[in-house]
């Protein structure tokens, strides 16, 4: 591999960390601060210079930076950037800032992309993507598509990729990214991920102690760590021989041994907490333990206005703006005389409490800026939150409407933070962050009451706000707060019946997420009293003389999507034909995308008609600019390939609609979680039972119904060993009734495989129960829960010991009665469309399997083989894992009617894809089942014990009690050859009977074998 470029003047621009190190004077005339030299972090060093060489042949990297605060992350970076300018690369510094409350959507790419726009290169990336240049300048105008957000994603990591060359690499360094918010850390995510070949490099720092367990960074940096071009380099503090030669080096002289030992104590390794202890200038002996204090014992020789400006900057965090700052200064006692404000920053600078970076003016560490900003009196910290609030409101184009927001609240003017939140979350729409927008929308909120005007200054009502903040929860994956925020709003236009009817609809888009039905329905009902007079919610309502609005078609479409959720599909279909009527009169593309999604859903036994309406409803909604509609057309049109058993063709379209939601930040929404969930299961229904992560960031409130749907694939992977994952979920059942369906019937499975066959069949009768009375008694779920308990039952029947006189009337009793559940919900369960799709169909063919088997085994006869061979056809669309399972029932057919060859060809090709898909239960039981049916099956593992294959079977037959003719029927060999094997066994063992045998056994780890 050829080294970097050879060393050179430095690429990068104004924001380049350490340009003008060691006395050079930025544009102001302000001196930078020298730097200590970097001690103890050469391994660091060249894990860094190595993914710089990688990155200028373009092999992209990332390096993660963790440590604790003052561990000297930042002097870490800050000597990596003149190591890269040296080898020619471009470094770019940006920032992620602490604004409490209120954040900046983007912020450090934004500061990235501002000082990377001379390139050509990026320039010309910037100018084809008009979101990129919205967000670099907002007052070129606004957009509302939702695509932009695609657009604005691709646009940065197209920038970043458009700065780098051959020989010298961009390195992007984003500082403290535990502040970052959602936004930036979605464009981080898209970033990495889209790495493949560019001459980039970026390195992220970020706080240890800050990211605990349920920071929203952790998940970021767990999904990146898997992320191939990302290595994670993790800073401790300095031992004891690195801390004497840092203290040695930032005194000139080695400290004597009593200095050198209160230095350590305190400061722990900690490299900032050491300088500043040395910093301070007094006996270290002399100085109480508290940062606040260090830092005060060093303020105290400077000159009252350098204090004052120092506070001023703390104020607003670790860097601040120095055209901010400069107007901000004026207005601040102290600093208010000609020239004081210039004065104190250059004196500030050459003290080295303050340094330059790029525009900004920046403590050498946050922790300064804290301690400094909590020694100031509450008068205090509000004055100087005035004095940026003012210097803002003089000069907008100084800080955005958030940072306007920010200083507007601390400093107690509620008007102002009213307006200046208003207007960052109009920007947060703008840029399609859903959080930050409803964080801001939330701050309007708790506004309100305390500003008198506040309709006039944000030119909306009250209503207007809290349905846009609804809105915004719901985009964010805040389903139940959108719902309440829905209602609050539509109930307090009880004097406004009028209005509160139009508006009706749209909390019955927000009801619908959270599965109240009932009430969703009344909704409808209450807002059509008004806006269709004459129709009683009986029979089909005329619209005729109705005067088409798209409140009115919202209103009918709803209520089909509400009425499709009863399963009450003819008045579905008539509400929506009604809504896609009045909506085309009105104009309401929105409206009539949705009424056609909803149409295409009850088209679902005709695929390709539904697929095509779907695609066309898809695109409706995006002319209409209405994302939710269009994320459902998505999920729906994937969901209508899967049901179809177009598997294939379900997965691309699922990859389209979940790139999309994450591009328009909709992930958490309601149909992006649920192509996040369907995208949990797709894979296992094609073999693939790999453990997959959830996508990070997920709202706590899925979590539930996302494990679902990893079930699937643990209990396939695990068998009895994923029982626990599925048990944790029962709190749930009541919330979710997908989660009691899932989570319940996979629980069943793994049941079964633990042997525990009454709890299984118990619990599949409770889960029916349970669904029966919040659904309906019979919902399709329902065949699958009976064919895995007639599973159950089966398995029970095959391991007692045959011809028991007491054990088989109730089982067959209940497996009766269980098929015939199964069949009477087929008949009875309305699937959509009129008939089962492929899955339906299959999982009843296996129940009616499962009862042939059941049969079978209680009356001591064969199985039907060929029962078993019609189900592996019905799963052969796709259902991978269920084809494999059937074909070993399949096996054991054949082999109990003697048909030897067959049984072995089945087993053989079953075991084979156990093993391709992992699925080590069913694998295990395929062997075990070989070894005493004497089918010999490729692989089969041979026993190193004192015993036999054969006798080691016998053996396990023992220990279940079942006596020399029973293990005779098991195994297909004579009472006779038992007794042999027997007495064999009870030799080798050195014991005199049965039980013993089992006990010794047992100690001997033989049982396991």
């Amino acid at each position: 591999m050829r080294a970097v470029g050879a060393p050179g003047p430095a690429a990068g621009g104004a924001g380049n960390p350490g340009a003008g190190v060691g006395g050079r004077w930025d544009d102001h005339g302000v001196r930078r601060s020298p730097q200590v030299p970097l001690i103890a972090r050469d391994e660091q060093v060249d894990t860094f210079r190595r993914a710089l060489e990688r990155a200028a042949d373009g092999m992209p990297g990332v390096l993660l930076l963790g440590g604790d605060a003052g561990v000297g992350k930042t002097r870490l970076v800050t000597h990596l950037a003149e190591v890269a300018q040296a080898a020619g690369a471009r470094v770019v510094t940006a920032h992620c800032v602490d604004l409490g409350e209120v954040g900046i959507p983007y912020l450090p790419f934004t500061e990235a992309l501002a000082q990377l726009r001379d390139d050509a290169g990026v320039s010309d990336v910037i100018g084809q993507r008009p979101a990129l240049t919205r967000l670099l300048d907002p007052a070129t105008g606004s957009g509302t598509d939702h695509a932009e957000r695609l657009q604005l994603l691709d646009g940065v990591a197209g920038s970043l990729a458009a700065a780098g060359r051959a020989g010298a690499p961009l390195v992007l360094v984003v500082e403290d990214a535990h502040w970052a918010d959602e936004s930036t850390r979605d464009v981080l995510r898209f970033v990495v991920a889209r790495l493949r070949s560019e001459h980039l490099l970026l390195v992220v720092t970020y706080r240890s102690d800050d990211v605990h367990r349920r920071h929203p960074l952790r998940p970021v940096i767990a999904e990146l760590h898997r992320q191939r071009p990302v290595e994670h380099v993790e800073l401790t503090p300095f031992t004891t021989d690195e801390l004497r030669e840092f203290t040695t080096a930032t005194r000139g002289e080695p400290l004597d041994e009593r200095e050198f030992d209160a230095v350590r104590s305190r400061s722990d390794g900690n490299a900032f907490f050491a300088e500043e202890l040395l910093d301070a200038g007094q006996s270290s002996a002399g100085l109480p333990w508290s940062l606040a204090d260090v830092l005060q014992a060093r303020l105290q020789r400077l000159d009252p206005a350098v204090q004052q400006l120092v506070r001023l900057a703390s104020v607003a965090g670790r860097q601040v703006d120095e055209a901010l700052l400069r107007a901000a200064a004026p207005r601040t006692s102290g600093l208010d005389a000609p020239g004081a404000a210039d004065a104190a920053l250059r004196e500030a600078v050459a003290q080295q409490v303050l340094g330059v970076e790029g525009q900004h003016v920046a403590f050498r560490h946050a922790l300064v800026a804290e301690a400094l900003e909590l020694d100031l009196l509450p008068g205090e910290r509000t004055a100087m939150h005035r004095a940026y609030l003012g210097a803002l409101t003089d000069n907008p184009g100084l800080g955005s409407a958030a940072n306007r927001a920010h200083h507007a609240l601390h400093s107690h003017d509620l008007p102002a933070a009213l307006v200046a939140s208003w207007e960052a979350a109009r920007s947060a729409a703008e840029l399609l962050a859903p959080a930050e927008e409803l964080r801001h929308l939330d701050q309007v909120l708790s506004l309100w009451e305390s500003v008198p005007d506040a309709g006039d200054l944000v030119g909306a009502d009250r209503v207007d706000v809290a349905l846009q903040t609804a809105a915004a929860a719901s985009s964010a994956g805040q389903t139940t707060r959108a719902e309440q925020l829905a209602r609050r709003a539509v109930e307090a236009l009880h004097d406004d019946p009028e209005r509160q009817a139009r508006l009706r609809h749209v909390l019955v888009r927000h009801l619908l997420a959270v599965e109240p039905a009932h009430d969703a329905l009344e909704q409808t009902t209450l807002a059509l009293d008004v806006l269709l007079p004459g129709a009683d919610g009986a029979g089909e309502p005329s619209v005729d003389d109705a005067e088409a609005t798209a409140d009115l078609a919202w209103t009918l479409a709803v209520r089909a999507r509400v009425l499709l959720t009863k399963d009450l599909d003819d008045e579905a279909g008539t509400y929506a034909r009604l809504a896609v009527d009045v909506a085309r009169r009105a104009g309401a593309a929105s409206a009539e995308a949705d009424a056609q999604t909803t149409l295409a859903i009850l088209e679902v036994a005709e695929p390709d008609a539904a697929a095509g309406r779907l695609a066309a409803a898809r695109e409706r909604a995006v002319d209409a600019g209405d994302l939710p509609t269009e994320l459902r057309s998505w999920y729906n049109l994937s969901a209508t390939h899967f049901y179809a058993g177009r598997l294939e063709a379900a997965a691309h379209t699922l990859d389209d609609g979940l790139a999309r939601a994450r591009a328009t930040g909709m992930l958490w929404s309601t149909y992006g979680v649920e192509m996040v969930d369907l995208a949990q299961i797709l894979p296992y229904l094609t073999g693939d039972l790999t453990e997959r992560e959830l996508p990070a960031g997920a709202p706590a409130w899925v979590l539930p119904y996302l494990e679902t749907g990893r079930l699937y694939a643990a209990v396939a992977r695990e068998g009895a060993d994923a029982a626990p994952r599925a048990e944790v979920l029962r709190p749930h059942w009541d919330s979710d009734g997908q989660v009691a369906l899932i989570s319940g019937g996979t629980l069943v499975d793994a049941m079964t495989w633990a042997g525990r066959y009454d709890d299984a069949v118990a619990l599949a009768e409770e889960v029916a129960a349970h669904l029966g009375a919040a659904w309906s008694e019979f919902f399709l779920g329902r065949i699958w829960i009976c064919a895995l308990a007639l599973a159950a039952l089966a398995d029970e029947a095959e391991a007692r010991p045959r011809g028991a006189a007491d054990t088989g009337a109730d089982g067959l009793a209940r497996g009766d009665a269980l098929v015939e559940v199964a069949r009477e919900t087929a008949r009875r369960g309305r699937p959509r469309g009129g008939q089962l799709g492929p899955e339906g169909r299959a999982w009843l063919r296996r129940a009616e399997a499962e009862h042939s088997r059941l049969r079978a085994a209680l009356a001591d006869a064969p199985a039907d083989p060929a029962v078993w061979e019609s189900t592996v056809r019905e799963f052969d669309f796709g259902y991978r894992y269920e084809v494999a399972r059937s074909r070993f029932r399949w096996a054991q057919a054949l082999r109990a009617t003697g048909d030897v060859s067959a049984a072995e060809v089945e087993a053989a090709e079953a075991l084979g894809e156990a093993r391709a898909m992992g699925a080590a239960p069913l694998a295990d039981a395929i062997h075990a089942w070989g070894r005493r049916a004497r089918v010999p099956l490729p692989g089969a593992r041979r026993t190193t014990s004192v015993l036999t294959e054969r006798e080691e079977e016998v053996l396990t037959l023992v220990a279940q009690g079942l006596s020399n003719r029973q293990i005779g029927e098991q195994l297909y060999i004579s009472t006779k050859t038992v007794s042999v094997h027997v007495s064999n066994l009870l030799a080798k063992l050195g014991v005199s009977g049965r039980a013993e045998a089992v006990a010794v056994a047992h100690r001997r780890g033989l049982l396991g074998v």
